[in-house]
């Protein structure tokens, strides 16, 4: 049996959700308690739920403790299984973090996985847009032999929800390792500006103007996609991911979601900032896909290495964990103002 204390490091979700697919993967039984021991309600929110009955059902796993606000859980898991899986939030929650728990445990099926998720968030605040992870995280996994596929059939924000997301994976037993020690030059820079049943505002594009000029402003030219989207007439919303690539194969990221009295000239700027800060420190990952890379340089073979401008609590949380249940080392080095993340083969 492996324990978890859930209220170490960041004491958030991630444990939950990063534990609940390792074990999956490992085989073992799975105890975890003081589940989110650190955030202002602790316990298992709709989301966070979702995920764990979501995973057990990937792997017919035997669960006790899973129900709203538990702070205790024991997964039991059994073979990953291939096929069609359905799973629904019922709020607002995250569709890409529930995404992101299952994913490492799909690969590990015989066969393809089809998992539609519905009534949940695609693009929603503390979580990665879904275009975010279709054009940053799900690409950067491509290049370690991931091969994940997102059909977005309605959006989704906050407070309703009511987001529909398809996700494919195809096995993968065995990833490639990756070493990005180098930023190189700046190739491309795209987006994509949603906007949902708020057309007639052009709420989209201009989220991408704004971000496109602050861009230009800083010497960067960007392409940046409109997509005036109607799927989802119970709530509208919108959102624009941005990202960069260049010619050493890093892709650096970044997002903003558009709120109730927040101009789409904020969101656009914000996105653009938060890229322009990535590039201007010429890292190899931005800041998210930083941790979010961790489970899987962790289940590759050999060394892995990449640069990232800040060490965040869930880059550590992600490390302690994987290092824990996986029984890998990861060093972590400060070069030319950088921190180098490295799995040791």
């Amino acid at each position: 049996m492996i324990e978890i204390d859930g209220s170490q490091k960041s004491g958030s979700g991630t444990i939950l959700r990063l534990s609940v697919a390792l074990a999956a993967i490992l085989g073992p039984t799975l105890r975890i308690y003081n589940i989110r021991q650190n955030r202002p309600q602790p316990g298992l929110k709709p989301q966070h739920l979702e995920a764990v009955l979501t995973a057990a059902r990937l792997c017919n796993a035997e669960i006790e403790g899973a129900t709203l606000n538990s702070r205790e859980l024991l997964f039991k898991p059994k073979d990953v299984q291939s096929g069609r899986f359905e799973a629904e939030i019922g709020t607002a929650g995250s569709i890409p973090m529930l995404l992101m728990t299952v994913l490492p445990i799909c690969m590990f099926a015989e066969d393809v996985v089809h998992l539609h998720v519905a009534k949940g968030g695609t693009d929603v605040l503390n979580s990665p847009t879904i275009s975010y992870m279709q054009n940053v995280l799900l690409r950067s996994l491509k290049r370690m032999g991931l091969n994940a596929f997102l059909e977005v059939r309605r959006y989704g924000y906050y407070p309703k929800g009511m987001g529909e997301v398809t996700m494919i994976v195809e096995p993968c037993s065995s990833l490639q390792r990756i070493c990005l020690e180098s930023f190189g030059k700046l190739k491309t820079m795209r987006g994509v500006s949603i906007c949902t049943f708020l057309a007639d505002r052009k709420v989209a594009e201009r989220q991408a103007k704004t971000a496109r000029d602050y861009l230009i402003g800083k010497g960067c030219n960007s392409e940046i996609q409109i997509v005036n989207d109607m799927s989802n007439p119970v709530q509208k919303g919108s959102s624009i991911a941005l990202w960069a690539e260049t010619d050493t194969g890093a892709i650096l990221g970044a997002d903003a979601i558009g709120e109730l009295r927040k101009t789409s000239e904020t969101v656009g700027k914000e996105a653009a900032e938060k890229l322009y800060t990535e590039i201007s420190a010429m890292p190899t990952v931005d800041l998210h896909l930083a941790d979010m890379l961790i489970p899987y340089i962790a289940l590759a073979k050999g060394r892995s290495t990449y640069l990232t401008r800040r060490i965040t609590e869930h880059l550590e949380t992600n490390i302690w964990l994987a290092e824990k249940m996986l029984n890998v080392q990861f060093t972590i080095k400060k070069v030319h103002g950088l921190y180098k993340i490295e799995k040791v083969g």
